[in-house]
């Protein structure tokens, strides 16, 4: 395994940790500082592993199908302790993780076929990804914030504004998925 594919297994790894984190404000001081942190570490490996892939030739079908799904895993599980914690509107998070699982039956059909292709990420789904993991980590910020009494949660619109980010991320999701089935519209009729 090389090391660009190294760089997105430990983005998978990294997101129980990550989890663990955000879901024990009881007992783990500073809990949503770490889940953070892991998210942040996570969202790195993102911007690096593909960039050391096509860098050093170690493109491989794997890191093709990994990459997209480390993203989802991440977005997903954020997003599912967003709905738990009451800052995300669960059919937000419903529509972003239908979006996910539909463009991954389109790569699962893709690399079914006779062609056996490998639908790597387009610009959509690479925008997609950015603007939802920014929207992750403003919005754990601002709770941290909130959390350290550095704003004022009744004063300061952090909910607003987590809405807000959440509902572009769903709207950049929404055209993402749609420009996927629609590129691959073929595939899909014949297969």
């Amino acid at each position: 395994m090389n090391l660009a594919n190294k760089l997105t297994l430990l983005r998978v790894i990294l997101v129980p940790f990550f989890v663990l984190f955000m879901l024990t404000e009881a007992w783990i001081p500073l809990n949503f500082l770490w889940a953070a942190l892991l998210f942040a570490a996570a969202s790195i490996t993102d911007l690096f592993d593909g960039k050391i892939a096509r860098k050093n030739n170690m493109v491989t079908d794997f890191g093709k199908f990994l990459d997209p799904l480390a993203d989802k895993i991440l977005v997903i599980s954020a997003l599912i302790c967003f709905v738990q914690l009451g800052w995300c509107s669960a059919w937000a998070a419903a529509l972003i993780t239908a979006r996910e699982f539909a463009v991954s039956g389109v790569r699962l059909i893709a690399a079914g076929s006779e062609s056996k292709t490998v639908i790597a990420a387009n610009i959509w789904g690479k925008l997609k990804t950015a603007s939802t993991m920014a929207t992750v980590s403003i919005i754990l910020i601002l709770h941290i914030l909130v959390n350290l009494s550095v704003i004022d949660a009744a004063a300061f619109p952090v909910q607003l504004i987590s809405d807000v980010l959440i509902y572009i991320s769903v709207i950049l999701t929404v055209i993402s998925g749609v420009k996927y089935i629609w590129d691959y519209r073929d595939m899909l009729r014949n297969n």
